[in-house]
């Protein structure tokens, strides 16, 4: 593995403290398992079980994942979707920020249970049982469900499989409950980091149905140094914003997106500031984790839109490129189609801005000028390296399958973290924004025409 010191943003999301190569899914393992240590006060769980889905006569397999506190903590927070279709358990978790404190979170995968009959009682029995398991009551309990959309949850079953999890709970290590809450990923995301004698530790799941409003899929967040309550709220609102707000792998944004984050108030925070420094780094790491953990992605994409307005026509330029089914696709292919890239500029600014002027814009992949004042400057060493640019920040090629009809990533593990930089200067303000981004293959079509099968 080789690490190397990579530049800060100056605004906008946080870009990853490290570009990371792997050689091996077992190099990525053990780099994980440095990344895993556990805050003080916390303990983790799994368990595993077969169910038969309501809805469908097929055997289906579900993670029960449990994160305990030694004490009940009034230092929680949580942003969640804007969808307007949230999941039963958004809609307890939305209640849950008034409880006085919060001693646990639920997690399953395979059921999202969103708009599911009985929904918001399925979720109250799980947590009630969790609760009964660990002397908590039912209030004390945040739950998180993520998978198919219209099922409900085996909630039988469920209440059966609790004793097991609460059985398994240890602390050490949070890379059991990084495993336990993935359902289409290809590996665990996990990423900390140290403020003075305390840390923060976090875990993500989500390659699928990804474009975020304030929070993306489900993120855990774990620290064990004292913020006050309000003052851990509006720290991850803002954060949130600024990075998991800002990437896009489909350009859906889930029923399911939840973002907690929990103190166990175990150690002192010496300085407010460095504690939102280490959560934005911890929260940029695993925002980009995700889209590069993306369903069938084989490029992340960095857009970053300097001299806008302000810092929301900055993003809506980027998630402009980075949505752009043409460009995503040419991206895939390696294919330097910079004209896909203008036309997604344009589009944006067109319908939200028309009046601004884009006569001073100028644009860059790889650090090369491609247009400037208006106008292409491209030629055959410009192709070439835009080509080489791409294909280098490749992390996998496509291998056509056997049967000629399902794509499946020959890599478990991300060998690199490079990606194709894009850097848009529009020329007309001082706000800046980094969007990540990814393209758009085969496997993608493939996994999600077989979703469910």
């Amino acid at each position: 593995m080789r690490q190397q010191a990579h530049v800060l943003s100056p605004r906008g999301p946080t870009i990853p403290s490290t570009h990371l190569t792997f050689s091996s899914a077992e190099a990525h393992r053990t780099w994980l398992e440095g990344q895993s240590a556990l805050p003080r006060g916390f303990r983790v769980g799994r368990t595993r079980f077969d169910f038969m889905p309501a809805e469908v006569a097929r055997p289906a397999k579900m993670n029960l994942t449990l994160v305990v506190l030694d004490e009940p903590t009034p230092a929680f927070a949580a942003v969640f979707t804007k969808n307007a279709f949230p999941g039963a358990p958004v809609l307890v978790g939305r209640e849950r920020l008034e409880s006085p404190t919060l001693g646990a979170l639920i997690i399953n995968n395979k059921v999202s249970n969103v708009c599911a009959p009985g929904g918001r009682e399925a979720s109250e029995r799980v947590c009630a049982a969790v609760a009964a398991g660990l002397g908590l009551t039912a209030s004390q309990v945040l739950p998180c469900s993520t998978g198919v959309i219209g099922w409900r949850l085996p909630v039988d079953a469920m209440e059966q499989a609790v004793p097991a999890a609460v059985a398994s709970l240890a602390g050490g290590s949070v890379l059991p409950a990084a495993e336990g809450i993935m359902t289409t990923d290809l590996y665990p995301k996990v990423r900390r980091a140290q403020v003075g004698e305390g840390g923060i530790v976090g875990i993500a799941k989500g390659a699928g149905m990804i474009e975020p409003n304030l929070a993306t899929m489900l993120v855990f967040l774990l620290t064990d140094l004292d913020v006050p309550r309000d003052t851990l709220r509006a720290c991850l609102r803002s954060v949130a914003s600024r990075t998991f707000g800002c990437i896009s792998v489909d350009s859906d944004t889930s029923t399911s997106d939840t973002v907690a984050l929990v103190s166990s108030r175990q150690v002192p925070c010496p300085d407010l500031a460095r504690f939102e420094a280490a959560l934005e780094q911890v929260c940029a790491d695993l925002a980009e984790d995700i889209v590069r953990n993306g369903e069938g992605v084989h490029h992340v994409m960095r857009v970053r839109v300097r001299g806008a307005l302000d810092e929301r026509v900055a993003r809506g330029v980027g998630k402009s490129v980075v949505n752009s089914p043409l460009f995503q696709c040419a991206v895939n292919g390696n294919d330097p189609n910079v004209g896909r890239l203008v036309a997604a500029i344009g589009k944006y600014v067109g319908e939200h801005h028309p009046g601004m002027d884009l006569s001073r814009c100028t644009l860059r992949m790889g650090g090369r000028v491609l247009l400037e004042h208006g106008t292409f400057r491209l030629d055959h060493e410009a192709e070439a390296a835009l080509v080489a640019h791409m294909k280098g920040a490749e992390l996998y090629a496509s291998v056509p399958p056997p049967d000629g009809l399902t794509f499946r990533p020959p890599v478990a593990f991300p060998p690199h973290e490079r990606a194709v930089e894009i850097d848009v200067d529009l020329g007309s303000g001082p706000a800046e924004c980094l969007v990540l981004g990814a393209d758009r293959s085969h496997e993608y079509i493939s996994e999600n025409a077989d979703y469910r099968s």
